[in-house]
């Protein structure tokens, strides 16, 4: 009866030290998916965030655009005024051309003035002398006195009243004529002038709407670059939400798959007591004085929190024993940190160099989160894992080709895709990034990944 008790004591001991050997486990299992949990809330709080600031941007697009349409209205108000005085100023050269033809004509006839002026002049000047050496009237007497008959007498009277109404009519026109040519030059000179200055005020006007115009072209480009700067500021964070977006599935799944692991791990567990309780009443029933106790112990995947799917192509690059491996085979060209090449700035990655077909592997277990043509990273996987209870984010960019595609389980060392030069690149290589925790546009999260992924 004591030997009995003593058995089922045994058995009881090695059922329970069973169990609490697990406990251990599946506490940091609860973790992880408590983790797990609070990084999804995290990322759907800075998704939220992020579709605020998109939808920010999107009614500054909008405010911007409006803008540039009202610049629009009044870049075309200013280019129909711009038409308009342009007319009239050609309307003003037309009538200076003519008045400029009329002009020449005049000053022909003013020409012509002055030529009859003179010679009238002339002419008058021999009158005055005559006048003056004959003795004025005295000389026309003697015409008149010697006239040798009555008829000859009203010849001479007749021809003296000639002479002196030519002499009077000749200084009537020489008058007339002068008024006219000064009358001629005033308005020539009048017209002119006004032309001039209406012609200098519109030409004015004009150089005023062209400095205008050249204004309003300038802050329309200021609105078209501030539009461009918004448009991609928004897809920078339709990206980021998108990436988001991808990285909360990849561990609402890498949650799943840990369930399912937990559950499976359960029912391991469970067998193994139950196997542990038949095995201890086995042993006081037959009341055997030496018993062997062989006890199973419990054998589960704890690296990762996720089952990976079997590996569909056979890497090249040796695969490290542990959490991560190395991704790419080839020399690293760029490390971790500050950098004075490339446009110098902070590198948040990891490059590694090598010419020819080179295979580009995922670097620990998880889940694909983003497979996707970046304009900056060119062709990108994402992976999330989750290891150790903590959440890992691993980016491989500027790929030539990609092999996997979302929400797909990896394993580590599988190949994702082939080394490349694409996106935002200058040469052929692997820009490796590793984040703790999920993946944002600050890249907040990144760490260098030397010490942590062997060989970099």
């Amino acid at each position: 009866m004591k030997k009995t008790i003593m058995t089922l004591s045994m058995a009881a001991s090695i059922s329970l030290g069973t169990i609490f050997a697990a406990m251990p486990e599946d506490k940091a299992s609860a973790e992880s998916i408590e983790e797990l949990r609070d990084k999804s809330q995290e990322i759907q709080n800075k998704s939220s965030v992020i579709e605020s600031e998109i939808n920010k941007t999107t009614d500054q697009i909008a405010t911007l655009q409006n803008e540039q349409d009202r610049v629009n209205a009044e870049i075309d108000a200013i280019d129909l005024k711009i038409g308009n005085t342009t007319a009239e100023i050609a309307e003003k050269n037309t009538q200076i051309e003519t008045l400029n033809s009329e002009i020449e004509v005049l000053n022909r006839e003013i020409e012509e003035l002055i030529i009859r002026i003179e010679e009238r002049n002339e002419l008058l000047k021999e009158r005055a002398v005559s006048y003056q050496e004959s003795g004025g009237m005295v000389s026309y007497l003697d015409v008149l006195v010697g006239a040798q008959s009555f008829s000859d007498f009203i010849d001479r009277v007749g021809a003296v009243a000639v002479i002196l109404e030519a002499d009077q009519a000749i200084l009537k026109e020489q008058n007339a004529d002068k008024a006219a040519l000064e009358e001629k030059q005033t308005k020539v000179k009048n017209d002119l002038a006004e032309l001039e200055t209406k012609r200098q005020e519109l030409e004015t006007l004009k150089a005023n709407l062209d400095s205008q115009k050249e204004q309003k072209n300038q802050l329309m480009a200021s609105l078209e670059k501030a539009e461009a700067a918004a448009n991609e500021a928004k897809f920078s964070l339709k990206e980021e939400q998108d990436i988001l977006a991808g990285q909360a599935a990849a561990i609402q799944k890498a949650i799943e798959l840990e369930q399912q692991r937990q559950a499976e791990l359960k029912r391991q567990q469970e067998e193994e007591a139950a196997q542990a309780q038949a095995q201890a009443q086995a042993q006081a029933q037959t009341q055997t004085q030496t018993q062997t106790q062989t006890q199973t112990s419990s054998s589960s995947n704890t690296s990762g929190g996720s089952t990976a799917t079997t590996q569909s192509t056979v890497s090249t690059v040796p695969v490290s024993s542990g959490a991560f491996t190395r991704p790419a085979a080839g020399s690293v060209t760029s490390g971790f940190g500050y950098r004075s090449f490339n446009g110098g700035g902070f590198h948040y990655g990891v490059d590694i160099a090598k010419s020819g077909s080179v295979p580009v592997v995922a670097a620990a277990d998880g889940v694909v989160n983003r497979s996707y043509l970046s304009s900056s990273y060119g062709n990108t996987v994402m992976i999330s894992h989750s290891i150790n209870g903590q959440t890992y984010t691993t980016v491989y960019a500027h790929l030539s080709s990609r092999t996997v595609g979302n929400m797909q389980t990896v394993s580590k060392g599988q190949i994702i895709g082939y080394m490349g030069n694409t996106g935002d690149s200058y040469g052929q290589h692997l820009h490796f990034e590793l984040h703790r925790g999920a993946w944002n546009g600050a890249k907040s999260n990144a760490i260098n990944p030397a010490g942590i992924v062997p060989g970099l």
